[in-house]
């Protein structure tokens, strides 16, 4: 064991670093014949032999990672000059996926409406039930497919696969239920109100009309009828203020008379 890793191993600074392959997997999913499909392969040599495939392939050394999912959608995927959005999906590394050698596979998304066939013979398109639950997968392509699946199924939350997965002659409000037949998308339950709670009917306010649980706004007085309130000592306003005098001065207090 120790002889495996020291001949697979390289030295940088003194330190001994293991080597291992980076590839890049391709989940393509769109519609054709009223069901999501995904592009697959058979494999014709082992490992895995027999099995379907993701397409991909490993990337070279003066190769970033977008550029490889590119050409190797051109070139293992068969899908040269076709127009498909592209997104990096996760990154899968634990050590026995590959029973060659140590390969971390870095896995990427593609959404398109309508894509045509595959120039390669052995690339088909294939319904995504099928894969998932009656073939054989090579490697841990099962488990990237449904990565890829609650994928697109997130993107259809948020309203973002729409246009992606569905020509653009679907009406939008028939979009929404047919990606979420074909992505197996369960509709989330109603949240209820807890136990007890009783919600009071709040009818809304039309134009017009005032809100039901305020009165309405008094109408302004002119500044001209405003007149300011009489005092508590005040005469009435029909006697005569020397009227009020002379009448008090003239009426002596009771027990004097």
């Amino acid at each position: 064991m120790r002889r495996q890793e020291s001949a697979g191993a390289a030295k940088f600074g003194g330190m001994s670093v293991p080597r291992l392959a980076v590839s890049v997997d391709l989940v393509v999913l769109t519609v054709r014949a009223q069901r999501l499909c995904a592009l697959m392969w058979r494999r014709d040599r082992a490992p895995y032999d027999g099995a379907w495939s993701l397409p991909g392939g490993f990337i070279q050394l003066d190769e970033d990672l977008p550029a490889a999912a590119s050409r190797l959608m051109a070139e293992r995927a068969g899908l040269a000059d076709v127009r498909i959005h592209l997104e990096q999906l996760a990154t899968y590394g634990y050590p026995d996926r590959d029973p060659r050698q140590r390969v971390v596979s870095v896995a990427y998304l593609g959404l398109a409406p309508d894509l045509p066939a595959s120039s390669r013979a052995q690339v088909l398109w294939t319904a995504v039930d099928e894969l998932l639950h009656h073939d054989r997968a090579a490697f841990d392509h099962r488990r990237i497919l449904c990565d890829g699946m609650e994928r697109a199924r997130a993107k259809l939350e948020l309203h973002l696969a729409r246009r992606r997965l569905l020509p653009a002659r679907v009406h939008r409000r028939r979009a929404a239920p047919r990606l979420r037949d074909r992505l197996g998308h369960r509709p989330r339950p109603p949240q209820l109100p807890p136990e007890g709670h009783r919600r009071r009917p709040f009818p809304h306010p039309r134009r017009g009309d005032h809100h039901p649980r305020r009165r309405p706004p008094r109408p302004a007085v002119p500044a001209r009828r405003r007149r300011a309130a009489p005092a508590a000592d005040a005469a009435p306003a029909h006697v005569s203020t020397s009227a009020h005098v002379s009448m008090s001065a003239h009426v002596s207090p009771p027990g004097r008379s």
